[in-house]
């Protein structure tokens, strides 16, 4: 297969040209060949790498621990064992975020609960509530 320009390989996977680039600038993208016109080349391969970089992005990684990942795979001493304990350390901070953001949801909720609607805005629960130190 020849070589891909950047609008064709943006195209195929998916995301932005300047996405592409961005990538390229944070290592996850080996920077291609440019042609003597001065535009870049992008191998095949670079389809495959934009789409496990997409992927890896939609369950929850995060472009440091996407390169993280992808190193893992040239380490030929890594083991599919170092791949699945960064996937739970992953869920992990995820369950995290859910918990946090479940307690967020209660404050608000318990918030809005307390609102009359009717009153003036100097006395809305709500806003006096989010002045105290801490909410319950």
């Amino acid at each position: 297969m020849e070589a891909l320009s950047i609008g064709q390989v943006a195209l195929q996977t998916g995301v932005g040209v300047e996405t592409v680039r961005f990538y390229e600038r944070r290592g996850l993208l080996e920077k291609p060949p440019r042609k003597e016109s001065g535009y870049r080349q992008y191998p095949p391969e670079a389809i495959l790498r934009l789409r496990f970089i997409k992927k890896a992005k939609e369950v929850g990684f995060s472009l440091k621990e996407i390169k993280e990942l992808l190193w893992l795979r040239l380490d030929a001493t890594a083991t599919c064992e170092d791949v699945k304990s960064r996937a739970e350390a992953k869920m992990l901070d995820i369950e995290q975020k859910i918990q946090g953001l479940q307690k967020m949801k209660q404050a608000l909720t318990d918030l809005t609960a307390a609102c009359s609607e009717g009153g003036p805005v100097s006395e809305c629960p709500i806003l006096q509530m989010l002045e105290e130190k801490e909410i319950k």
